[in-house]
């Protein structure tokens, strides 16, 4: 799986409809075959930063993604409202999705 955290820092006159700006590339990013999540964070230190969490089966969907009409559209809206360019990590991990964690389980 392809595993990416984009970290976005936003203009503050922007920050408060960040989501509503971002939501028509959410759902169609959301809509893809290869996409596994795709899950937008507001910082609780900072309210102009924003995480975004998103996976992708593989290279190809990945790919696939980044060639995507909704994608070029989305950089476009996205470019007028960021304050510095984004920050990224983006890797290939093992596994296709969200696994449980082992060191905490609810208590009754």
């Amino acid at each position: 799986m392809i595993f990416i955290a984009v970290r976005f820092d936003v203009r503050p006159e922007h920050s408060d409809t960040w989501l509503a700006r971002v939501d028509d590339f959410t759902r169609a990013t959301r809509e893809e075959p290869g996409n596994l999540f795709f899950d937008w964070s507001r910082s609780v230190d900072d309210p102009n930063r924003y995480t975004l969490l998103e996976a992708f089966a593989d290279a190809e969907a990945g790919s696939a993604h980044v060639a995507s009409a909704h994608f070029a559209a989305g950089m476009e809206t996205l470019a007028g409202a960021i304050a510095a360019t984004p920050e990224i990590i983006n890797v290939e991990v093992p596994g296709q999705g969200w696994s449980a964690m082992t060191e905490l389980t609810p208590r009754g």
